[in-house]
């Protein structure tokens, strides 16, 4: 109806067709559909769903407390609204190798154009944090094996991340980044990388493409879209940045409320009405049925 005019099997097709662009793609986090349109009318490449703002619309920390069913469910809302190609994090695919192949079909009905899948031990941490773990190196293999066997739609983007920076230093994050290409990952996530000689160092020993996480108040310096694109980085998510930016101001705004008793002096930090009409297409229902839009604002 009034709905993405994109198919999924296209959104996959340009998004592997981007990949090979030498281009960075940039994929802000969206923390829901709404926001999701807004990304795409700001102009960017694709919308990114993460893990730690599923974990967190929930009201729980982001350590694999999330299920298969809600993670697919709400990543069907988000990519379902928009002609941009989504990615999702998927975290350790919800068990065992069997389990990450169910993960990787579930995820392609759910109309994902990619997702990533990571090597830590379960329970997992934010990618940020300290004293994390990871599983064996043949372990993983297996996991990521099954998840790209498991792919119907070779466009399917299957990510791969190490975790292992942290845990086992640069070197042996490289070892584990070609070993996951081997495996039949289409592109590595290098997590938690300190600075862009890191970066370049794990793009000069990789030959698939990269994602780059500019996440805030992380290990990670933020580099900017020009020093990443220069790194040879091909995407660059910014996975928890609106979930931040909407609770900052949800924080003072309440603080507000209850000091003044009123929104009155807010007024001029919010959306207009107007304005979400606009990105929702009131109008455009209206068009589709008259009874939907009939006052003004």
């Amino acid at each position: 109806m009034l709905f993405t005019q994109t198919s999924v099997a296209d959104k996959r097709a340009a998004l592997a067709k981007s990949l090979k662009s030498g281009q960075l793609l940039r994929f802000p986090g969206a923390m829901n559909p709404l926001t999701a349109m807004m990304i795409e009318n700001k102009g960017f490449d694709g919308v990114y769903i993460s893990g730690a703002v599923l974990s967190a619309d929930l009201g729980l920390p982001d350590i694999g407390l999330t299920t298969l069913n809600e993670v697919a469910s709400r990543g069907h809302q988000i990519a379902r609204v928009t002609e941009l190609p989504a990615i999702i994090d998927i975290d350790t695919g919800f068990g065992e190798p069997m389990s990450a192949a169910r993960t990787m079909r579930t995820m392609e009905d759910m109309g994902i154009a990619g997702c990533h899948l990571e090597d830590q031990e379960n329970p997992k941490r934010c990618g940020h944090l300290d004293n994390k773990t990871v599983l064996p190196v043949e372990s993983v293999i297996k996991k990521i094996k099954a998840a790209a066997d498991a792919k119907r739609d070779p466009n399917f983007t299957l990510i791969a991340r190490t975790d292992s920076r942290a845990a086992e230093g640069l070197d042996k994050a490289i070892d584990r980044a070609k070993a996951y290409v081997d495996a039949g990952a289409n592109m590595i996530f290098p997590e938690a990388m300190q600075d862009e000689g890191e970066f370049e160092a794990m793009r000069k020993a990789v030959s698939v493409p990269l994602l780059a996480n500019m996440t805030e108040f992380g290990k990670s310096k933020l580099l900017t879209a020009a020093q990443l694109e220069n790194l040879g980085y091909n995407i660059v998510i910014y996975p928890v940045t609106t979930l931040r930016l909407a609770m900052g101001a949800i924080d003072r705004g309440l603080d507000t409320i209850k000091k003044e008793g009123t929104q009155e002096s807010l007024l001029d930090k919010m959306q207009h009405r107007k304005e979400l009409y606009e990105l929702l297409r009131y109008e455009d229902y209206n068009a589709f049925d008259q009874s939907l839009y009939n006052f003004k604002i």
